[in-house]
């Protein structure tokens, strides 16, 4: 080896690398409370077709082949064919938007608590702020 490094230092060296700390920081935190989104019509589709095609392919484990064939078998579909499943869909998505109103007024309502309890602690340490910055401009 004629002064190059080995293959192995090089990767040592690629595997300490250490991701950016600050990217996670950006985000707000999940409520799990949260409704979820509703399934869109060819979602719906799927959880019928992955039933049935398992059926049929019992031995096909692949995920990727289940969708290839689900996508494939959505675009030859009519309107027509595709209208029950795009029926269940709005249904859903009308629950969902139900959900979603009682949720946010659910949080309207817990906010309204917090935001009295945070302005009795800011309060709290402006009273303290003052106390202490009034001894200072006294002796002044």
């Amino acid at each position: 080896m004629k002064g190059g490094k080995s293959k192995s230092d090089t990767k040592s060296a690629k595997l300490n690398v250490k991701p950016k700390a600050g990217k996670k920081s950006g985000k707000a935190a999940k409520d799990p409370n949260k409704p979820k989104r509703p399934a869109s019509a060819f979602f719906v589709f799927m959880e019928e077709f992955r039933e049935q095609y398992k059926k049929d392919h019992p031995k096909n484990k692949s995920v990727a082949a289940v969708g290839k064939a689900g996508g494939d078998k959505w675009k030859s579909l009519s309107e027509a064919e595709k209208a029950p499943y795009v029926a269940k869909a709005e249904k859903r998505k009308v629950e969902y938007e139900k959900n979603m109103k009682a949720y946010n007024k659910k949080q309207a309502e817990g906010s309204k608590d917090e935001d009295a309890e945070s302005e009795k602690s800011v309060s709290e340490v402006e009273d303290d702020d003052e106390d202490g910055s009034g001894d200072e401009d006294d002796d002044e």
